[in-house]
This record gives structure tokens, sequence and C-alpha cells, in this order.
């Protein structure tokens, strides 16, 4: 709209309008300007406001930005390989730049690779882009991406990416600019692979992690493990029109209310992690304000189908249609997420199936169903924990849905500390926390494939470990993105996981701060926001 509002001016008055208001004109002296040309108050009006989304969606260069992130410890690391917290992600993403790069629906897109090809999703050539210096001003070439891939691989690394490394059977450089991969198997999603955050591109030979010395958008003044770093604008950036900031200071504040707090008190100006229920104090402080992004995070009810009362068909289809989906979303996410339909591949994923017909809210078949599983009145535990973000309120509201149907659920809640050793999916019915995962592949490899070690579920179909192998090989879009839809039927009709919400991920800002954009793998842009953001004048 604004733009339309704009296009009524010619090129030159567009100019003059633009420049007035980064000089700081205000409305009236706008409506000064038009009017004396003839120009109705409400059309300067509306011109006045396009032109101020104009400018402030115009990068401007400069400033200094605090950030806190969720977590913070003395393991944080500088090493791409060993990165863990989300603070490692953030703070890595500024130094060092991968092959590839996500775009908002996760699709891979060109990064120090400037192009690839493959063969049979087998052989995979990538083209460097040239012109690209590392921080110290040495060239990238293909020694440092082969030496940073194949360290991976080196048990003695210990890095937390050494399974997905491990398929590349071969890692050469063909030409100075030029990688050739090759794996054990087709894998269609290679490129996405190299987009996740361990495969960061490092200097041949680099053995010292005290600092940064990488090729991007920031260079590492300071990294003191457990407190802060601090990263200054890379005047060299090979990205045009990226890394608009001098300075970005990165903390992390576990708790939740102390993050809310220091933003709201000026301490720091970007914050991850926000719940929902702070959301209001927020956006009703002056100048402040909430980013959201849509994701494939979700939080899910757990039915073991090899134990009673799962492993009777009828009463896993009772618990599924007692979901009230929208009441979920609207009490407890208040509003921030988006209704599931008990497969977990989201809206936001380039292979979400849309035809996948909803599951509803009915409580008559419900109760036809949990009649005939037979279980009667039989008390039956639902372990929740805060440890599953929002498990306990999803809980306490199919307790009372059960009710209405005559089904006893206890809703049995245990502690944080040690949910996830001692709990997750080693009972009848409980439930899990599945954070976004960056392809489909690796999600439903995770933890829907017969063998997986997080098949929460122990649902076990060869059908569907055959088409998950067979999309992992297919290099035709809409072959995969048929398969990944048959996929998403199975489970969702036979699986012992019910997902009623996708939830949102909720960053907090003051309202200056400009160019967030939802790249749904994490907060803060999937932790990448460094390169992309900027301060309003």
């Amino acid at each position: 709209m604004a733009s339309n509002e704009l296009e009524l001016l010619g090129q030159a008055d567009q100019a003059r309008v633009l420049d007035a208001v980064r000089r700081g004109a205000t409305r009236r002296d706008l409506l000064g300007m038009l009017g004396a040309g003839g120009m109705a108050a409400a059309t300067a009006g509306g011109i006045f406001g396009a032109a101020k989304e104009a400018v402030a969606q115009t990068p401007r260069r400069g400033g200094r930005i605090r950030v806190s992130g969720t977590s913070t410890s003395t393991a944080d690391t500088l090493d791409p390989a060993k990165q863990s917290l989300s603070t490692d992600y953030a703070r890595c993403n500024m130094f060092y730049d991968g092959l590839t790069t996500f775009d908002g629906s996760l699709t891979p897109r060109p990064a120090l690779a400037e192009s690839w090809q493959q063969e049979g999703a087998k052989v995979w050539t990538f083209k460097l882009r040239r012109g690209v210096t590392f921080h110290d001003g040495k060239p990238l070439t293909a020694e440092d991406v082969v030496f940073s891939l194949n360290r991976h691989k080196d048990p003695a690394t210990a890095s937390r990416a050494r399974s997905l490394a491990m398929p590349m059977t071969e890692i050469v450089a063909t030409a100075p600019d030029e990688v050739r991969i090759t794996l054990d198997s087709p894998n269609a999603d290679l490129p996405v692979v190299l987009a996740t955050f361990h495969f960061h591109i490092i200097k041949a030979g680099t053995t010292d992690f005290s600092t940064a010395i990488g090729t991007g958008a920031f260079t590492c003044r300071e990294f003191q493990p457990g407190v802060r770093s601090i990263a200054q604008r890379n005047p060299n950036y090979w990205q045009a029109g990226k890394g608009h900031l001098d300075e970005v200071e990165f903390i992390g504040i576990p708790d939740e209310q102390a993050r809310v707090n220091a933003l709201l008190s000026g301490d720091v100006q970007l914050i991850a992690g926000v719940d929902p229920r702070s959301v209001r104090r927020i956006t009703q402080a002056q100048g402040h304000g909430v980013f959201e992004t849509k994701s494939g995070y979700y939080t899910n009810l757990v039915m073991r189908l090899d134990m009673s009362p799962a492993s009777n068909t009828d009463f896993v289809l009772a618990m599924k249609f007692m979901f009230d989906r929208e009441q979920m979303r609207t009490a407890i996410l208040r509003n921030y997420g988006v209704v599931g339909n008990d497969q977990p591949i989201d809206p936001t994923n380039r292979f979400f199936f849309p035809g996948l017909p909803q599951r509803p809210f009915d409580l008559d078949r419900a109760r036809f169903h949990f009649q005939r599983s037979g279980v009667g009145s039989t008390s039956l535990p639902v372990v929740c924990s805060p440890a599953a973000p929002n498990s306990v309120d999803m809980a306490q509201v199919m307790q009372q849905t059960g009710a209405r149907i005559g089904m006893n659920l206890e809703v049995r809640r245990v502690p944080s500390d040690g949910y996830w050793s001692n709990h997750w999916f080693k009972h009848p019915i409980g439930f899990g926390a599945i954070n976004p995962r960056p392809s489909a592949d690796i999600l439903l490899t995770l933890f829907f494939k017969s063998d997986a070690a997080w098949n929460e579920s122990a649902w076990r179909n060869p059908q569907f470990d055959q088409l998950l192998s067979a999309a992992r090989a297919e290099t035709d879009e809409a072959k995969r993105r048929q398969m990944y839809a048959d996929m998403q039927v199975m489970i969702h009709n036979e699986s012992g996981i019910g997902i009623p919400v996708f939830q949102s991920m909720l960053d907090g800002h003051v309202s200056r701060l400009r160019g967030l954009s939802p790249i749904p793998v994490g907060n803060l842009m999937g932790f990448d926001f460094a390169k992309h953001v900027w301060l309003e004048g």
C-alpha cells in the first residue's frame, strides 16, 4: 500500500518527499508542501504515511545494539563444529558463512557457493563465489571448504554434526574455486544440510577458536564465554546490502522475565524467547514491539502404540478427536500459533500438504471411539511437565474435555529436571516438545522412521520407511512433494502422535529496530538476525 500512495507522485516529487521525511519533516510540513500544489489533505496525509514507512524500510548504516539470547554457558564456543546452544548459533552466524543459507521457506539458497550441480543426488559439485575474503584478508579457496567439512568426520573434533557429515565419503577440491562431494547414498537435501549451523566455513588449518576468523558480516572484537561477545561490522563483507550495524553485543539471560525487564529498561534492544504471556506487557510499553515467527515448533501428545491403552486404535482416535485445537491456540498460546493436524510438517515448510483434511474437535466421534476401545472409567495418567512448554495446560484442557465423554484422565505433573531422560516417551501417555528442523527429511527421520531412536510413539510402518528413503533420493521437486504428502497422511492416520498446534517463536525488540523477517529454524531470524537488521534514524 505504501508504494501505491507514493506512486501518485512523479519520480522527482517522490525523491523530494522522501528526502524531506528523512530530514525529519512532520505531517504538517508535508501537508503544506503538497497542499501548495493543490493536493487534497487526505491524499497528502496518505503519502506522508507511505513515505515514513518507505524510509523506515530503507536500511540505514550505523548504530550499536545489545541483544540477549535465552542461554549462556562457560562452554560457549566459536568453533562451528561444537555449537550446542542457541547463543552459539547466533554468535557464529555473525562471524562465519556457510556454502548455502536458508530463506523463509527453508529452501537452501546460494551463500559462499554461488551455484551447485548434482549427479543422481549422490555426486555434488559446488562452485565457490569469487572475491570472498576472510577477516584477515586471506581469499576463500576450495581448500578451506574441504578442510571445514572433513574436520566434522574426524572423531577428535567431537563435532556435533558428525552424523550428518559421515555420509560424505569424499570431499575434494577439483579447482581453486570448486569442491566435489560424493555421498554414500543419494540425498537431494545436501544443500539443506550444508545450510545448518555447524557447517560454517573456516580457514584451512584453523585450530585456535579463542577468536573467530571467518567470512561473515561481522568481525570478532571480543569473546568471553559465558559473558558476552562483541561483533564489529566487516567493511569488506562480500554480500552487498547486508551488515548495517557498526556493532552488536550478544549476551545470554536465561530467565524470561529478566530478559523482558532488560528490554523494557533499555539495557538491550532485542531479546529472544518471549512467552506469549509477556506480549501485552511489551507491546503496551511505548517504543517496543514483538516479532512473531510461525514455525514447526510443537508440543505433542505422545501415545505409545506398544503400551496399553494406546495399543488400541480406537483409544488413539478418541484422544485425537478430543483436541480442542482452537481453544489451545487462543487460550494457551494467546493466538501465537497455528492449528496442527497430527502430523509434524507445518505450513511454513515447502513440503507442507494443505490437502490433508483437518481433523475436527468432535466429541461425538471421540465418545464413539472411546466406547469402542473398552477402556471405561479406568484412571489414565497423562505425564506432563514445564519442560515440555504448555504441556501442563494442554493436559488440563484434555482432562476437562475427557470428562465430558466419560474418560478419566489423571494429570500427573513432574518436574522439569530430568524430564527428558526419565519421562520423555517412557509412559503410555505423555508429552514431547520438538524444535523446528531444517528439512522434512531430518524431522521425519529423527522422529517417525521405524528404527529412529526418538520414535516417540513406537509407530512402525515399512512402507513409510521406504517412501522416506525414496524421497531423500528424489531430485524432482513435484515428485518429492507428493511423497512427503503421502507420508503426512500416514502419520495423521496411523501414528500415536497428536499435534494440536504449532507454536510461534516470539522475540521482543525496540520499535526502531528494522529488518526482521521470519526464518523458521529458530528465534532471531533463525539466529541470523545480525546481518539483516538496522536501526531506524
